[in-house]
C-alpha cells in the first residue's frame, strides 16, 4: 500500500465510522509496512458545521484498518 492508500483508506474509515468529513489531512509517522503498523496524521475533520482538529493513529493489519486513537489538538 502507498501512503496515498494508506490515507484515502482513512478518510474512508473516518466517514463511514464517524460521519467526518475530512478538510485536510497530513501524515505525521507512517509505520505501516507490508500493510501492518500504525499511520498517524494530524487532521482537520468537519462534523455537524463544525471543524475540529485532531491527531489520530490508525492501525492496520494486513491492508485493513483496525484500530484508531484521536486526540484532539
Amino acid at each position: 500500500m502507498t501512503e496515498a492508500d494508506l490515507l484515502s483508506a482513512a478518510k474512508r474509515y473516518l466517514k463511514e465510522r464517524y460521519g467526518e468529513d475530512t478538510v485536510a489531512m497530513t501524515v505525521t509517522q507512517n509505520g505501516v509496512k507490508d500493510g501492518t503498523g500504525v499511520l498517524a496524521v494530524d487532521c482537520t475533520v468537519r462534523f455537524g458545521g463544525e471543524t475540529s482538529d485532531w491527531s489520530k493513529r490508525f492501525t492496520f493489519t494486513r491492508g485493513r484498518i483496525t484500530d484508531m486513537s484521536a486526540r484532539r489538538r
